[in-house]
């Protein structure tokens, strides 16, 4: 087993039982609902949760983000932007799914491009980590069409193809922004056989060793009905998120992907682009940002 490794073992151990100690919910199972869980027994810390966690993401680069403040709500100086509270709602259902199986890695994908799931993923993000002492992992693992170091305003490489292709370690990709506990995994320099790198079998690896440093990882994917990447990628998640978008995704399209993954693995359903006026308060809907008056805008729908 090699140091790393031992090393992310350890922190996950330390960071649980401290938790415990602190009387804070257990970063366990999720199931479609959303609530914060009760605690396995755990091995008791060698070193403090904190310096082995922290000694290790401090290898992450520390990178000055710029993001579009229209569509990445949270880095947004008020705290009622419109959307937001509907994401606050989208991690409340997370954790209540947590409460009856474990959900730490959540894909969100579509049936189409344009549908808006990079501004879901990103967003939930986000949200995960407005809660105190929670750290979150955005993966972009759409390789294909690559559009959240955009909205973050950040680089683009290195990033996951890197690390899928064996050029930079478990951290080389990983980065760190101004908002405190969220992490960034870029998609990476561009590459001509995506798929192939996907199922290579390194995804899987990188996820089972960084999970114990993050309450949350959440992996954007390309769509699911034009390529076969998103059904691969679910393989190695526990769960699902599909986004289709109001009165844009026909109903059979919609089906068609929800037949690529697994009915257990499917969390639950984001309807995006509803108008905010025709939208009753308790439905989900991120919409409220608008039809993309701008290029930046229009990408984020991907």
């Amino acid at each position: 087993m090699s140091r790393i490794h031992e090393a992310l073992k350890r922190a996950e151990q330390e960071r649980t039982a401290g938790q415990a100690r602190q009387g804070e919910p257990l970063p366990l199972p999720v199931s479609s609902s959303g609530s914060e869980l009760s605690s396995p027994s755990m091995a008791m810390p060698t070193l403090s949760s904190s310096y082995a966690s922290e000694n290790l993401l401090a290898r992450c680069p520390q990178m000055d983000w710029k993001p579009d403040k229209k569509t990445m709500l949270f880095f947004n100086a008020e705290e009622q932007v419109c959307g937001s509270e509907e994401f606050r709602t989208l991690r409340s259902r997370l954790y209540q799914i947590r409460e009856k199986q474990n959900v730490k890695k959540v894909l969100v994908t579509s049936a189409l491009p344009k549908e808006g799931k990079s501004f879901v993923a990103a967003n939930l993000a986000q949200v995960m980590v407005r809660q105190h002492g929670r750290r979150a992992l955005l993966i972009d693992a759409d390789l294909r069409g690559a559009r959240l170091h955009l909205a973050l305003g950040t680089s683009s490489a290195p990033g996951l193809s890197d690390y899928l292709m064996g050029e930079v370690d478990e951290f080389g990709g990983i980065q760190r922004g101004p908002m405190e506990n969220l992490f960034f995994l870029p998609c990476g320099r561009e590459v001509s056989n995506p798929a192939e790198l996907v199922a290579n079998g390194k995804l899987r690896t990188l996820l089972n060793q960084i999970e114990p440093l993050f309450d949350w990882i959440i992996v954007d994917s390309p769509p699911a009905v034009p390529v076969s990447d998103a059904s691969l990628l679910a393989n190695y998640c526990d769960g699902v998120l599909m986004v289709v978008r109001s009165n844009e995704t026909p109903a059979d399209i919609a089906r068609k992907a929800r037949q690529e993954f697994p009915e257990k693995a499917l969390l639950g359903v984001v309807l995006n682009g509803i108008e905010a006026e025709s939208s009753p308060y308790s439905q989900y809907y991120y919409g409220a940002y608008g039809r993309p008056q701008t290029k930046e805008r229009g990408e984020m729908q991907s």
